[in-house]
């Protein structure tokens, strides 16, 4: 095929216009180089999408350290929360801690 049947082509006096050929020029531009390209667009939807999904998590720990704070703020709660979770105790009293065997972690030695 020479360069004279390639300019019959119906596609190619198309693609050879000059309007086309700019205008593909600047739409590979707009989407893969400017700097508000399209790429750069999808990535800050998926940083946006993440930080959503973290906002809703944080919210629903805050909601779960209120309801722990409105517990702690009973004398009796406060007592009972400091023995489970740190193992406080009076004076003249002993602790146990009872711990089955399925929640330990051990390995077999096989």
């Amino acid at each position: 095929m020479n360069l004279n049947e390639l300019k019959t082509k119906k596609w190619f006096k198309v693609a050879s216009n000059m309007y086309v050929m700019v205008l593909t020029v600047f739409v590979i531009w707009m989407l893969f180089f400017d700097t508000n390209s399209l790429l750069i667009h999808w990535e800050l939807k998926k940083e946006i999408n993440n930080l959503e999904k973290t906002r809703e998590y944080l919210k629903e720990e805050i909601a779960k350290d209120k309801v722990i704070i409105e517990k702690l703020s009973d004398k009796e709660e406060l007592k009972k929360f400091a023995r489970e979770q740190y193992y406080l105790k009076r004076q003249n009293e002993e602790i146990y801690l009872i711990e089955y065997e399925d929640s330990l972690n051990l390995k077999d030695e096989e």
